[in-house]
């Protein structure tokens, strides 16, 4: 009787644990070992996400979503080149814009998030399975691939047609949010490697700006396109913390509380070991932002700071039991608390006098971070974790290499059009459905 009842002390106090720790986890301690981001380098966010805001305000010259006491200024309507609703979509992915930013040198595509009354979104969310698409020497969604490769088969030529027009100092970026981040990521992948369609632009200039991303491809992929994806995350936002599929997630959405507590049980018990091992193991993509405005036992928001880093193990691992979790994944949040971020940080640097070339060593710090993060992943043996080429990784490359151009079979190069050929059919009715027929597992990149 005695044994018995010790046994249930030690399962309660175990139990009291665990529901302790978990119950006072907070979104802040993911990244409590991160260095702070620059202002440099998180420049361009808040004025990333005023335009993914854009999106929604089908007439920017009376806008009606605009942000309380800024609006767009960022955003000049006749900058806008063109403009996708939901007619010119269909159910292929959500609307999305091309924008020309001639103040920053920037032409950017954006796509918005998620659309909670519209069942072709939850369609392109729901379109996988665990394992079902292998691309690039890792897996991906399969549903934001084909969205990905809709989009880009409307845009490539005004893309191109708006690169050769404005120059080569023009960066060509692609932000979107929660759904939208996921597509884009994804896209950015596929333009990297294939940058002879885009009039050989360089890698470096090249961006991706993934707001409250969605877990869209395998830990090597987002390790190895950290250097052109950069994802960012407000406090607790549960998105890019729940490894639980995203058709699970948003097929669940009215019992999303019972669902986290259950992905967190489950998660709390499995080793950190078996999750690098999983190949199919969907993350988030890239360099990680982590506006940081909450800390343990204090009530409210405090004054927002960002952290950074391209983290290998602990990637947002955990599901955070805030009542948070759901409003720091809106874009009207990450682009206020981003915008307090920026000025925090602009002050600080204002009082300090900087040291001359710091650009050019934060430049120098991050290839050397990246190269850090890649080798880090091949230490923990994360399945198809490789090194990438110098000329992949070299600032300013000018033209596309060898590796720009997909092989199959190891054996002869292939176009921009055949790959695609080979991804993807269409049904009679024009639906792109997986080819069946062609072996993912044969893609590799020279």
């Amino acid at each position: 009787m005695s044994v018995g009842c010790g046994l249930e002390w030690v399962v309660c106090l175990g139990c009291t644990r665990w529901a302790w720790k978990r119950l006072t986890y907070i979104g802040a301690y993911d990244s409590e070992t991160w260095p702070p981001a620059s202002p440099a380098d998180f420049e361009a966010v808040p004025r990333i996400c005023r335009v993914v805001l854009a999106i929604y305000d089908p007439d920017l010259s009376n806008p009606k979503f605009a942000p309380p006491g800024r609006g767009y200024a960022d955003v000049d309507p006749k900058g806008v080149v063109k403009r996708a609703n939901y007619c010119d979509v269909g159910s292929a992915c959500p609307p999305y814009i091309v924008y020309v930013d001639e103040a920053h040198k920037e032409i950017i595509l954006a796509v918005r998030g998620l659309n909670l009354v519209r069942n072709a979104d939850y369609e392109v969310l729901m379109d996988n399975k665990l394992g079902m698409q292998m691309f690039d020497g890792g897996y991906v969604h399969h549903g934001l691939l084909k969205a990905a490769k809709f989009i880009l088969e409307l845009e490539t030529e005004t893309l191109r047609d708006l690169l050769r027009r404005y120059g080569p100092e023009y960066n060509l970026i692609f932000a979107g949010h929660s759904l939208g981040s996921g597509i884009t990521a994804l896209m950015t992948v596929l333009v990297v490697n294939n940058r002879k369609q885009f009039g050989n632009i360089p890698r470096s200039q090249i961006k991706c700006y993934a707001l409250a991303p969605a877990r869209c491809m395998s830990l090597n992929l987002a390790v190895k396109y950290a250097d052109v994806i950069n994802s960012i995350v407000l406090q607790d936002d549960f998105l890019p913390r729940t490894p639980t599929p995203l058709e699970y997630i948003f097929g669940s959405i009215f019992c999303l509380p019972c669902l986290l507590f259950v992905i967190c049980l489950r998660d709390t018990l499995k080793q950190d070991k078996k999750k690098f091992k999983d190949p199919r193991r969907l993350y988030a993509p890239g360099r990680m932002y982590h506006i940081v405005e909450r800390k343990f036992c204090r009530c409210g928001r405090f004054p927002p700071e960002v952290r950074t880093a391209i983290p290998v193990e602990g990637r947002f691992e955990h599901v955070v039991l805030s009542c948070s979790t759901t409003s720091d994944h809106a874009i009207a949040w990450i682009e206020r608390e981003s915008q307090k971020a920026l000025e925090l940080m602009m002050g600080k640097e204002n009082a300090m006098t900087p040291p001359p070339q710091q650009k050019m060593e934060r430049l120098q710090s991050f290839e050397e971070e990246h190269k850090n993060a890649l080798q880090r992943a091949k230490t923990l043996d994360v399945p198809h974790a490789a090194d990438l080429s110098e000329e992949e990784i070299q600032e300013g490359a000018s033209t596309a290499t060898p590796s720009d151009t997909y092989v199959f079979n190891s054996s002869g190069r292939t176009s921009w059009d055949e790959l695609m050929d080979k991804l993807f059919t269409k049904d009679e009715d024009g639906k792109l459905l997986v080819n069946k027929d062609f072996v993912a597992r044969d893609i590799v990149v020279e």
